[in-house]
């Protein structure tokens, strides 16, 4: 089975933002909903990162690309889009990153979070998933979540590390 999130280092990032396009104009069709120019705008703000992108940076983008938008209504749009599961609001970061894929009922995501980078790879677990069932049961706890963020350094943040002085 292959990484559901690309590498940075070997992908199309242009098929990789058009991909995420795609799928939230699928969902939105699919659903009924209104896909307005402001919530194609913010999708693809999120789209185009693969760090999570917080509110304002998103504002900030926007403007600079001559769409002027206040605070308060790309925040809607972003709880637009993590409610219809076409984003993820980062906690740790306070911040926000497009959807890869669609998920089961059940099943935790993962993100795995550069401390230097801030690249986010967004992975799923059965196993972490059945094991949290059981813990919450055992605990007669119901989760409202089911995600966890793990900080740690990705390969190629490993890699710059390891070369030598001068290199590169």
């Amino acid at each position: 089975m292959s990484d559901p999130v690309p590498s940075l280092l070997d992908h199309d990032h242009g098929q990789c933002v058009a991909g995420a396009m795609a799928r939230v104009e699928q969902c939105c069709a699919e659903r009924g909903l209104r896909l307005t120019p402001l919530r194609r705008s913010v999708m693809k703000a999120l789209a185009e990162s693969h760090a999570p992108v917080g509110a304002y940076d998103i504002v900030q983008r926007l403007t600079a690309a001559g769409e002027p938008t206040p605070p308060m209504s790309v925040y809607r749009v972003l709880d637009f889009l993590v409610a219809e599961g076409l984003a993820h609001r980062i906690e740790s970061r306070n911040a926000y990153l497009a959807c890869t894929h669609p998920h089961e009922a059940g099943e935790v995501v993962i993100f795995l979070i550069c401390e230097r980078c801030s690249d986010t790879k967004e992975v799923a677990s059965h196993a972490i998933g059945r094991d949290l069932a059981w813990a919450a049961r055992a605990a007669g706890f119901e989760p409202r979540q089911r995600v966890l963020e793990v900080a740690g350094s990705c390969a190629r943040c490993r890699e710059a590390d390891a070369a030598p002085a001068g290199a590169g």
